[in-house]
């Protein structure tokens, strides 16, 4: 009857106690264990045991698949779970322990050197009497394992040692593992000690980091859990212990300067990986004195080896990442019985439990990026560039207080050819890498300039997936430093030097394609600013066509543009920028659509293979091509014309419908860049057959000139109006002024005479008017900025020496002028 009463109690209080276990990650692991095992029999749990060991685990879904625990191989074991037993002759675990008070509970559990010192301290009879407790059994194990000389202690004075630090690993009340959450700090029945716990989502319950190894074995005035180590009573805090260890002064001096040591002083749940001295002896010359003398890195960098979480070695069974206090995020992993930290092994002494935390003790200095020079980003992939940028003294340019960009190619960049250039011009490649300014990835958009220290202008180029400066694309990987980010791209950054019509007529390829598109009078687009994507034939794709088939092209000029206009778009599209394997559509200025996609890093236009690709022009990209690009929608209506591009095109059938014609596509699509430079137009009238044309400018006037028979059009600004409003560029506001312009072009024809130029100097006034007089018929001035425009080397002396007293140009014009077009134009001037 008796059996059968305790057999009853003891199911009524587990039952009691299930419901709300099942929220617990400890419970929820066992709940697994259990299924595992479900084959073994009832109420079998599987465990694993790390090979060479005696440690166990109700493991983990990624421990169990895995087979390894901290990257040891563990073998499967099958043990009755918590509170059952066997009997004899039945499969499994069907019976239930019997129930008792917690010092027969001990026994049950296997603790019988607990059990012992609790009879030899007179504890025994305190905890078979009345009460409910929570004891925190140290496992036979446990107490071997204890120094020896503190446990020679413990034993000669059992009565007040021994009993007192029995107490420390108990509580005055019942608490299961359920009841024992995350970051608890419960009081010991020793003089009111703490202890901490953890409860941690892999189901491991840690207290003062003793691992909970077998837990809520119920007794009748309380409940047991086995533990793996004896608790020792703490009395100290992570600053005291810093304060006290010679070995960590340094750690200690940076801890104080930064202003971080109170922090580990106070109350809370922490996690120190202190570096000892012959750590910080080990760091490279002058790096710690450099962060050691600026606040904010040192702050960074002692920041950076504190958790806010308690992270006790036992809980440790696989990587996990954990933020620090510096706001990165460190990996604590482990390798058998050592810890490590971003998966290397530095650990050399584990789980000095403070009243507030935890300390490691390490034997590295953990550097976060943010106490770091820009140079000291640089992984092992970008380890060629950030070595030529110290061997050829670029490195000492970066002053410490100084904002910078570093564009850092990876290492299978660098070319052998690269790496045996002139070391000049090898600095010079460098120097294109370095941006003057700190600028992060979500600072840059699409049509940035960013300036580099060289003085050259880098282009930004923003796609759906893909951020790319002149013709190299990032990849993943950018980091900020104490002064500059740095950013890891693909290839080589090439700044444009030539406009696309420069490219082509110094490439030989290009010829055919260069001289149809100065038959359609295109040549003009190609060398003005703008963004534009080409898509060049080489030679190759005009082979088998005649002079004739040439001439017959030429003659029709609709279809010559329709089809040279069929491989422009607007906008610059790197090959590299494109997601891989995607279909992007891009209209041309034809009208037609191009298909383009990137396959095994091939650009692939309408199917056909780029060549090359990503050859940057100041205005625009070039992708060559072997084959002529036709719109396959577009029919042709000419017998000739049909014959010739069926030489050329065989990649596509072509559709004829008779008589059809190509539409016309006037030059309208690209508008002529005016940059205003305070320009007020102001126009006279001297007599009926004379206009006199007076722009007042600023600065220094750039001519050309104009020859006999040539025809140009002037553009006449209106009085502009001016909006302002503020934009936000490089995470700072910009007041930006938009001007609303109306512009008149005026055709000047070949009936003008001669111009006269006012200058301040006489001399110079004389000199240029002969010159003018002997060689050309105009001079005109142009607002672009065009270095082209000033072609005579002897008239751009003459007008440079001149001076500031240049300041204006009269233009004499014989008749009136005709306004041929009028457009609003709108000029945003970013201040």
């Amino acid at each position: 009857m008796k059996i059968f009463f305790l057999f009853t109690f003891s199911t009524f209080l587990l039952s009691a106690f299930e419901p709300a276990a099942a929220f617990a990650h400890y419970d929820k692991i066992l709940t697994h264990s259990r299924i595992r095992a479900r084959d073994q029999g009832p109420n079998v749990c599987a465990l694993q045991q790390v090979m060479g060991t005696k440690k166990k685990y109700f493991s983990t879904c990624r421990n169990w698949y895995q087979q390894a625990i901290c990257g040891k191989k563990a073998t499967v074991l099958y043990e009755c779970c918590p509170g059952y037993m066997k009997m004899d002759g039945t499969r499994g675990c069907p019976a239930v322990a019997p129930i008792d008070h917690v010092y027969g509970t001990l026994g049950i559990v296997g603790a019988t050197s607990t059990q012992q010192y609790s009879d030899i301290s007179r504890l025994r009879e305190e905890i078979e009497g009345r009460g409910s407790f929570t004891f925190f059994a140290p496992s036979n194990e446990a107490w071997d394992q204890l120094d020896s000389e503190v446990h020679r202690n413990l034993v000669d004075n059992v009565n007040i040692e021994l009993y007192n630090a029995l107490h420390h690993h108990m509580l005055n009340k019942r608490m299961l593992t359920k009841d024992l959450k995350n970051g608890m700090t419960l009081v010991s029945m020793y003089n009111g000690q703490k202890l901490l716990i953890n409860h941690y989502p892999n189901g491991v319950v840690t207290v003062n980091c003793a691992r909970i190894i077998h837990g809520n074995q119920i007794a009748t005035n309380g409940v047991v859990h086995v533990v793996d180590r004896v608790l020792s009573a703490v009395e100290y805090t992570i600053q005291d212990f810093i304060e006290a260890e010679e070995d960590l002064s340094s750690f200690r001096d940076s801890a104080i300067t930064s202003g971080v040591m109170d922090i580990l002083g106070r109350p809370g749940h922490y996690t120190l990986f202190v570096p000892t001295n012959e750590a910080f002896e080990r760091l490279p010359r002058g790096v710690f004195e450099r962060i050691k003398g600026d606040k904010v890195a040192s702050e960074a960098l002692v920041k950076f080896h504190i958790l806010n979480t308690l992270q006790c070695s036992e809980a440790i069974t696989g990587g996990a990442v954990y933020e620090t206090l510096e706001g990165n995020t460190v990996e604590i992993g482990c390798d058998g019985e050592s810890l490590t930290v971003n998966g290397v092994k530095m650990v050399k002494r584990k789980d000095i439990v403070t009243s507030n935390g935890v300390i490691h003790l390490i034997d590295q200095v953990l550097i976060p990026d943010s106490a770091k020079q820009v140079i000291e980003l640089g992984g092992a992939q970008q380890t060629t560039f950030t070595d030529l940028v110290a061997q050829l003294g670029l490195a000492s340019s970066l002053r410490p207080e100084g904002q910078y960009t570093l564009l850092a190619p990876l290492n299978g960049a660098f070319s052998d050819d690269t790496l045996r250039l002139d070391q000049r011009l090898l600095k010079t490649i460098l120097q294109n890498h370095i941006i003057k300014v700190k600028v992060g990835l979500n600072e840059l958009y699409n049509g940035q300039e960013l300036e580099t220290i060289g003085g050259k202008l880098l282009r930004v180029f923003v796609y759906r997936t893909s951020v790319c400066i002149e013709n190299s694309c990032m990849v993943r990987g950018s980091k900020e430093g104490r002064n500059g980010f740095i950013h890891v791209f693909r290839q080589i950054i090439n700044p444009a030097e030539k406009t696309l019509h420069e490219m082509l007529r110094n490439d030989k390829r290009f010829s055919t394609f260069l001289s149809l598109v100065k038959a359609a009078d295109l040549d003009d687009v190609l060398s003005r600013p703008g963004q534009w994507t080409l898509f060049v034939p080489t030679n190759d794709a005009f082979k088998g066509l005649t002079d004739d088939d040439k001439d017959i092209l030429i003659r029709d000029k609709n279809a010559l543009r329709n089809i040279l206009l069929y491989h422009l778009t607007q906008g610059v599209f790197i090959g590299s920028g494109f997601e891989p394997g995607v279909t992007n559509i891009l209209k041309t200025i034809q009208g037609g659509k191009l298909y383009l996609k990137t396959v095994n890093d091939t650009l692939l236009v309408n199917e056909l293979k780029s060549r090359e690709s990503d050859l940057m022009a100041t205005n625009g990209v070039i992708h060559v091509i072997d084959k002529l690009l036709y719109p396959a929608e577009l029919p042709v209506g000419n017998d000739q014309l049909l014959t010739i591009l069926k030489k050329l095109i065989k990649y596509i059938q072509i559709k004829f419908v008779r008589d059809s014609t190509f539409k016309e596509i006037p030059l309208t699509f690209y508008k002529i860049n005016i940059i205003e430079s305070n320009v007020q137009p102001i126009i006279t009238k001297e007599d009926p057959s004379i206009t006199q044309l007076t722009k007042l400018i600023e600065g220094e006037p750039e001519f050309k000139i104009v020859r006999e028979g040539e025809t140009i059009t002037k553009v006449i600004h209106g009085e502009p109006i001016i909006k302002t409003y503020t934009k936000i560029i490089d995470g700072r506001p910009v007041e930006v002024t938009e001007k609303k312009v109306t512009e008149e072009r005026i055709i000047q024809g070949p009936e003008i005479k001669y111009t006269r130029i006012t200058a301040g100097a006489a001399d110079n006034e004389e000199k240029l008017k002969k010159i003018l007089e002997e060689e050309v018929t105009k001079v005109t001035k142009f607002i672009e900025g065009d270095g082209h425009l000033l072609e005579d080397e002897e008239i751009k002396r003459l007008l440079q020496g001149a001076g500031t007293e240049y300041t204006k140009v009269t233009k004499i014009i014989e008749g009136e002028p005709q306004i041929i077009e009028r457009e609003i134009k709108k000029v945003h001037l970013e201040g």
